[in-house]
């Protein structure tokens, strides 16, 4: 009770601001924008006396600046100041499989040990140059990506479904977390009708966990997709390559070699990721099926190792459309491979690159390396501007030679942005059960909520013995303004 009392005196100010109205752009308007998210936070880690594994903390993410569109330009200039508020001071384990307690013992640790970490910096500074034609358009500057979400489809459980389940598994802001995540290079569409061809190439910067959000890091990526919708929109496709690379040589690697060995490797990572997914609906009477596939294979070098892996998923569900909330049961599998010799030349371990985990992780105890995800979840709308979900979980890792991983990749110069945890040869990891609720509540303000449960099995178990069960609630605030400051006619 007193976790819920600190978030909603922390959320209370931003609800009151929310009221004020947003007014419309007009075309070539400068417009000034505001964007604040404000989070409370209540974790319960698995128990790791006698360091702290239950604490509440407070998170607030400003983001604001100026925007224009004209007939072939369009720029955007962003600043975001991120904040911690009571992050715990001791919810870090020395000992090593235990570590952080959960994302508040993260943020400690990641901004120099500070408890209350807050810093400014320059999150998107872009020009676009719009050609002439259905969408065509050159980016320069820092922006963010989103893997995934090249096409527009019109049909709306098309559009859930690409945001919700497919995009942001490979690149991504890491927006859960309250620094995210900024690209600085350049980006291009060409596309026409039905179908999209997009081009990335980038350099990574810091952020994430780390508040200090402006330096670039030595880690770059590139991302080349065509897109295509199909059969009167019920059907999208897309095929992908990426390349990755990470020249931060002086950290060591989170993998299931024996830690002498990687504190001695200072070799590159780089690899290829290339893979296909589709999305599809089937209309029905009285409803509608819907099917996802996705699946990936990778090559490349992992240090001194050949890097071989894949991941693939398949889900399906079925919705029904005439009924008031429009309720709709899903379910899927998902499997990406793991390393099974520590000591052979070769790294098996799917690499899941720089995403956004939360997205697939919703309980952010896991990531999608080295792991099996088999799951079911209710979706229901008693209003159009309101969202109810539930998951069910059943996951455990491919590899009982290999890790339990955590994090979305690399966010600070000084850590390699995924953490691995053992699993002294077991491979079960966990069941979750949880529920959210988006409420868009206004025009300017969303209300969101969540509330996860872990059952810890084998693997959790053999690290925290003393209480194998973990909680993770949260409640936010989400405002969002913009009005124009001028017009050119």
């Amino acid at each position: 009770m007193r976790s819920f009392v600190y978030i909603l005196g922390l959320l209370s100010p931003i609800a009151i601001f929310a009221q004020t109205q947003q007014a419309v752009p007009t075309q070539h308007s400068v417009n000034a924008f505001v964007y604040e998210r404000a989070r409370g936070m209540g974790w319960q880690w698995y128990e790791a006396e006698p360091y702290r594994n239950t604490y509440p903390y407070g998170e607030s993410l400003l983001r604001f600046g100026l925007s224009q569109a004209t007939l072939h330009w369009d720029w955007r200039l962003e600043i975001t100041q991120p904040t911690i508020v009571a992050a715990p001071n001791d919810a870090v384990s020395p000992v090593t499989a235990q570590g952080q307690l959960g994302f508040g013992g993260t943020y400690y640790a990641s901004n120099g040990n500070n408890s209350y970490p807050a810093a400014a910096f320059l999150k998107q500074a872009f020009a676009r140059y719009n050609f002439t034609g259905d969408d065509k358009n050159l980016r320069l500057g820092r922006f963010e990506f989103f893997e995934g979400l090249e096409t527009k489809p019109k049909n709306s459980t098309l559009t859930w479904l690409q945001t919700n389940r497919v995009s942001q598994r490979l690149i991504s802001n890491f927006g859960f977390t309250n620094a995210q995540r900024s690209f600085d290079g350049v980006d291009a569409h060409y596309g026409q009708g039905s179908w999209d061809i997009t081009a990335m190439a980038a350099r990574s910067d810091q952020g994430v966990f780390n508040m200090n959000g402006n330096p670039e890091l030595n880690v770059d990526v590139q991302y080349l997709a065509y897109s295509k919708s199909d059969w009167k929109d019920h059907f999208i496709w897309r095929a992908f390559a990426i390349g990755y690379h990470d020249g931060r040589t002086g950290i060591a690697k989170t993998d299931n070699r024996p830690l002498p060995v990687r504190q001695a490797d200072h070799e590159n990572i780089r690899i290829g990721t290339y893979g296909a997914d589709f999305l599809t609906t089937i209309p029905v009477h009285g409803g509608q099926f819907d099917f996802i596939g996705w699946g990936v294979l990778q090559n490349g070098k992992w240090g001194p190792q050949d890097h071989r892996a894949g991941a693939a998923m398949v889900e399906g569900g079925y919705q029904l459309l005439h009924t008031p909330s429009a309720p709709w049961v899903r379910g899927g599998w998902f499997r990406s491979s793991g390393d099974n010799n520590p000591s052979d030349n070769k790294h098996g371990t799917f690499f899941e690159i720089l995403p956004t985990p939360r997205s697939f992780a919703r309980f952010p105890i896991y990531n999608l390396m080295n792991l099996q995800d088999k799951f079911v979840q209710v979706i229901d709308r008693p209003r159009p501007s309101w969202e109810l979900r539930s998951d069910l979980h059943w996951v455990s890792l491919t590899s009982n030679k290999d890790l339990w991983y955590q994090g979305g990749g690399a966010f600070d110069n000084k850590v390699f942005g995924y953490t691995g945890r053992p699993s002294n040869g077991a491979s079960s990891l966990t069941s979750i059960a949880d529920i959210s609720s988006d409420w868009h509540a206004t025009k300017n303000l969303d209300i969101n909520s969540y509330y996860g449960y872990s059952w810890g099995k084998t693997v959790v178990g053999a690290i925290y013995p003393e209480n194998r069960r973990a909680q993770l609630g949260y409640l936010e605030l989400v405002y969002h303004w913009n009005t124009p400051l001028s017009s050119r006619h």
